[in-house]
């Protein structure tokens, strides 16, 4: 287990950047023989793919964008094929602008597809960036219509195709559903929050050492208390943000997740908050369902289904964070009169953690990068 929690956190420290992972948001509409779209590519992205920074002073400025829009389109177009019924829809950017997302500046190329016949099956591939970060997704929103769903490109899925037919609602919930999973499996400062709050959830302090549970339900009942805490405190933010109800500047929100990791491990070796880890999960929980909202933002709702689809996305959030709690509790249960679990996993695993996340806060704080990749 310890094997697996070094592994876990070795990826997080090589992934960690100062905001979130690297994302394009691709918008198409189709009318017939006609394609309409928007990619928003991230500058950062452009830059370590292109050179956008003539000057080398870390500030990318519209001048040097401009500078530079014959080449981006070319690498970014080149990188995008669509077509139908087995023919090309050849495509030609017609404007460029700047826009701010959650995480920065980005690139907008604006382009148009036209395809020899009405499409009624779209085919799509996209191989952006795959070959320089294979972390790297593209976020398709396809609209249709009047309705609208959702896809990702990654490495594995790059190409795909979307048959043009109003999706049920039960596909729209499904979509999200996944796109909910997938979040909290590659959100690895959410999986290290948890896990810092669960892996005391087997023993229990007796003075300044750690004895192991005598039963399974404490242990259980300890976890069931943090998650449901968790759960209920991400959910209403999520929700509210969504709605667009209230909203929190983006590097606040990434800064006070970061500090929530380090304070959740850090609680393992000076504790703090003792057996009230349920509570730790709460407060910090509503930070991270801001965090989990800005995904759902970049990936639109679609007005006809709102409110199905952010029930599905949170659900999905849900299913995936269940999954790793499952794979967890069994696995520590069994291990936890060992010395291994309370010094190397407990003690050990909470210093790795606490310096990963300190990493990423002071990179969030102070919109750092420690590694170029």
């Amino acid at each position: 287990m310890m094997r697996i929690l070094m592994l876990c956190l070795l990826l997080c420290a090589g992934l960690a950047h100062a905001h979130k992972p690297s994302d394009s948001y691709l918008t198409l509409t189709v009318d017939g023989q006609e394609i309409r779209g928007q990619w928003d590519i991230a500058l950062r992205d452009l830059d370590f793919a292109i050179g956008l920074d003539a000057n080398g002073d870390a500030a990318i400025t519209w001048g040097e964008v401009r500078a530079k829009l014959g080449e981006i389109d070319a690498y970014a177009m080149s990188r995008l094929a669509l077509g139908t019924a087995g023919q090309s829809c050849p495509a030609s950017v017609s404007e460029h602008l700047i826009d701010d997302h959650t995480d920065g500046a980005y690139a907008v190329l604006r382009f148009v597809a036209r395809c020899p016949v009405p499409v009624e099956v779209l085919q799509a591939r996209y191989s952006l960036f795959f070959d320089i970060d294979p972390q790297h997704k593209g976020l398709l929103r396809l609209a249709y219509q009047g309705t609208s769903s959702a896809g990702v490109f990654t490495p594995e899925k790059s190409s795909q195709a979307f048959t043009m037919t109003r999706p049920s609602r039960l596909t729209q919930f499904l979509e999200y559903g996944r796109e909910g999973i997938w979040h909290i499996w590659i959100g690895f400062d959410h999986i290290l929050f948890l896990l810092s709050l669960l892996l005391p959830a087997v023993v229990l302090r007796k003075g300044h050492a750690w004895e192991a549970v005598g039963a399974f339900r404490p242990a259980f009942m300890s976890v069931l208390k943090i998650v449901t805490a968790f759960t209920v405190a991400h959910s209403i933010t999520l929700t509210l943000a969504s709605l667009h109800f209230v909203s929190l500047p983006s590097r606040l929100v990434e800064s006070t997740i970061a500090a929530s990791v380090v304070l959740a491990a850090l609680n393992n070796i000076f504790p703090l908050f003792r057996e009230r880890r349920w509570a730790m999960a709460f407060v910090f929980g509503l930070i991270h369902g801001f965090g989990f909202a800005s995904v759902l933002s970049d990936l639109g709702l679609p007005s006809d289904a709102l409110a199905l689809s952010l029930v599905g996305f949170n659900l999905g959030v849900e299913v995936g964070q269940l999954a790793i709690v499952a794979g967890f509790l069994p696995i520590a249960y069994l291990l936890r009169h060992t010395a291994f679990y309370r010094r190397g996993v407990l003690l050990g695993g909470s210093l790795l953690i606490a310096a990963v996340a300190s990493a990423w806060l002071i990179e969030r704080a102070f919109d750092l990068k420690f590694m170029p990749f």
